[in-house]
């Protein structure tokens, strides 16, 4: 009788075992309701960024859209165990995949609503310079049909919901929706508190516009509240750290390339994560 080759069978069952353990650790945790108010709800689990859904007196908006159909249908039975009433509007913060993807797999009795460079977005080549799926005349519907410039107000019956423009930031396109009732606003990814900021260059992102966009948002909103696409609530003060800490870096990219320091030299001097970002700066600042 042959004698079992024990450290073959361990790595057999290894191999066969660890792929699923792995995949159930990458399972998705299902889209959850999070009061923020009686009519005020974060957007939470599901394929794609943070959200928000407001129910108004005769329609309910939603604040961006997860990434696939799943996590959609999800948002749409959590909604329909507060209300029946329907989905009305939907508001794209800004045009990231994990923001927009899920557009297509709402009605198309829905209402698209972004600021007018976002929309130009959609159509925005990838940062790899490959075409927008966008461009695709099936997905036509679930691009926002209405832009705005500056501001913008809906009216849910009785509820007002602001949309405003502040300015360059993330992109060239991102809004902030505000809700003076409860005084909270959704800034979709003009912060991280998880990891650096992401100025995305390629979309006309920049990071000494962002510090200006954030700054003047204080300014106008009287916010108390303030919801991300992949942070936790936070407050102003929390949003005046990170100004700071942007302009923190600015100023030692700044002063980096005064000494004559080449990219890699000065993102050497930052943490590894940190990349990106410093790059972006770079460039703004040799421009």
């Amino acid at each position: 009788m042959k004698k079992c080759n024990k450290p073959f069978f361990i790595l057999f069952f290894l191999l066969l075992y660890l792929p699923f353990s792995m995949a159930q650790q990458r399972e998705v945790a299902p889209v959850e309701l999070s009061s923020v108010s009686e009519r005020l709800y974060e957007i939470l689990g599901g394929q794609g960024a943070r959200g928000g859904a407001y129910i108004g007196d005769n329609e309910v908006l939603l604040i961006d859209a997860k990434m696939d159909k799943k996590s959609v249908e999800q948002t749409i039975e959590e909604i329909k165990k507060l209300t029946g009433k329907p989905i009305k509007y939907l508001v794209n913060t800004h045009s990231d995949g994990d923001h927009i993807r899920g557009n297509r797999y709402f009605s198309e009795t829905v209402i698209f609503i972004a600021h007018e460079n976002c929309r130009n977005d959609f159509y925005h080549p990838g940062r790899d310079g490959s075409s927008s799926e966008w461009n695709k005349p099936e997905l036509a519907p679930f691009i926002p049909s209405i832009t705005f410039n500056d501001k913008m107000d809906i009216y849910l019956g009785t509820k007002k919901v602001e949309l405003w423009y502040f300015g360059v930031g993330h992109t060239t396109g991102d809004l902030v929706v505000y809700f003076p009732e409860e005084k909270t606003a959704f800034l979709g990814d003009q912060i991280f508190l998880t990891r650096p900021q992401l100025i995305h260059s390629y979309k006309g992102g920049n990071s000494f516009e962002h510090v200006k966009t954030l700054t003047k948002m204080l300014e106008t909103l009287d916010a108390g509240k303030f919801c991300s696409g992949h942070s936790d609530i936070v407050d102003r003060e929390t949003i005046k750290n990170h100004i700071n800490q942007m302009i923190k870096r600015q100023e030692k990219v700044k002063s980096l390339v005064e000494n004559g320091k080449d990219l890699e030299e000065i993102k050497s001097e930052f943490e590894e994560n940190e990349a990106r970002l410093i790059e972006a700066i770079f460039n703004e600042i040799k421009k």
